[in-house]
């Protein structure tokens, strides 16, 4: 069982207030491992982030360098963007030199809370493998929580027997940490370093209070090849992992894919929650197909609204450059606005946040344009298309003096 004690009482307090819980009901989650609260206390400033049980859908949107793209101050224009439209965290997925120095900046830069994946960290400064990787790795993990990372992705449900149940796969591996630590396997003959030495990254995160996704390594990267044994298998032994951290006293999430057809997802909502104990569900969309390169964030909107109707608690955005390019400030802000929009979609159904859209009906119904701007998620883009509207006609240009309002 989790010790509530793990945060402040002033961190439950102010997230009550945002959620609508009483503070015994949401430390009563916590301490199950049903709710997992995202806060490093080095991460100064942070707005602590409650993720599960009764809480409101969140999303996360990914950002970080690529080799063939680091451009640090890109990076931190993204972030600023992540605020702007009230983000609930960010991911630093960089692969590149400076890695440490960029998640330094983004996590002094932000209230937002902040993951990384330590593994990406790992192999891009030893590329010409070791046998022995795990000291480094251990480095890496404390100097995350240093730095006031607040989640950490660690890919330890990957066994070695899951290996030959990729082999009918279109596409084997889609994980990048996932086909790290296979090359890694397969070269040495061993077993994932991540899942023998789990004690020790336990004692690492429990120490920064920094709350552990479970990676999924082994999520299919084509909905042809959804919810097969791989898939199953590992998250059967991820489920393993989220007991031994509770345990531990180590909160846990656990991820989940990535392509699933439509109708598979709320299965796949299902076995996360009977399997991992009703541990946290973090999504990457899902995409619900695989044909639509450049509108991959509709397509992960769609699966992600739907995700979350069934019980998901944390979407991780896509955005239209998804499978093609690193994204840019556009592509993040696309990204951002298809989440936010399947974010509270779902949280509609679960009766929570209907007064925005009450009041939206309301400035509607009056044909008040200030009011409109004001409950818009996106008021910038509300502004662009406003402003097609002559300004001596009350009504906008698709019925004019026919409006049906009027």
């Amino acid at each position: 069982m989790i010790n509530s004690n793990i945060v402040p009482d002033h961190v439950y307090e102010e997230i009550c207030k945002k959620e609508n819980i009483e503070i015994n009901e949401l430390k009563k989650n916590v301490e199950k491992g049903f709710t997992a609260i995202l806060y490093n206390p080095n991460h100064k400033n942070v707005k602590p982030l409650a993720v599960g049980k009764d809480m409101l859908v969140k999303m996360n949107a990914n950002i970080g360098t690529s080799p063939g793209c680091s451009d640090q101050t890109l990076e931190i224009e993204k972030l600023r963007l992540c605020e702007q439209y009230d983000v609930d965290a960010v991911m630093d997925l960089s692969l590149g030199e400076n890695i440490r120095q960029l998640r330094q900046n983004i996590i002094n830069n932000t209230y937002i809370p902040v993951g990384t994946v330590p593994i990406y960290e790992l192999f891009y400064y030893n590329q010409d493998l070791q046998e022995n990787l795990i000291d480094k790795y251990l480095q890496i993990l404390e100097e995350s929580g240093q730095d006031g990372v607040d989640f950490v992705v660690i890919h330890a449900g990957l066994l070695s027997n899951h290996l030959e149940l990729v082999k009918k796969r279109i596409i084997k591996v889609t994980s990048r940490g996932g086909s790290f630590l296979l090359k890694w396997m397969k070269k040495y003959n061993k077993e994932n370093f991540l899942y023998t030495h789990f004690d020790k990254i336990l004692e690492v995160c429990k120490k920064y209070n920094m709350t552990i996704s479970l990676g999924d390594s082994m999520r299919p990267g084509t909905i042809i090849d959804e919810t097969d044994e791989a898939q199953i298998e590992e998250l059967i032994n991820i489920g393993k992992l989220v007991l031994r951290a509770r345990e531990a006293g180590v909160q846990t999430m656990v991820e989940g894919p990535g392509h699933i057809p439509y109708h598979k997802i709320a299965l796949n909502i299902e076995l996360e929650k009977k399997h991992c104990h009703g541990a946290p569900f973090y999504v990457l969309g899902p995409l619900v197909t695989d044909i639509a390169p450049g509108y991959d964030h509709i397509t992960a909107a769609i699966g992600a609204t739907l995700a979350a109707v069934s019980g998901a608690d944390f979407l991780c955005y896509v955005t239209p450059s998804e499978h093609l390019a690193l994204p840019n400030i556009a592509d993040v802000k696309e990204g951002i606005m298809a989440f936010k929009i399947a974010a509270h979609a779902a949280d509609l159904t679960r009766g929570k946040n209907i007064d925005r859209d009450r009041n939206m009906s309301i400035a509607r119904a009056n044909l008040d344009w200030e009011g409109q701007r004001k409950y818009s998620l996106d008021p910038t883009s509300f502004d662009k298309y406003q402003r097609k509207k002559p300004s001596e006609l009350n009504a906008c240009t698709m019925c004019g003096d026919f409006c049906a309002l009027k």
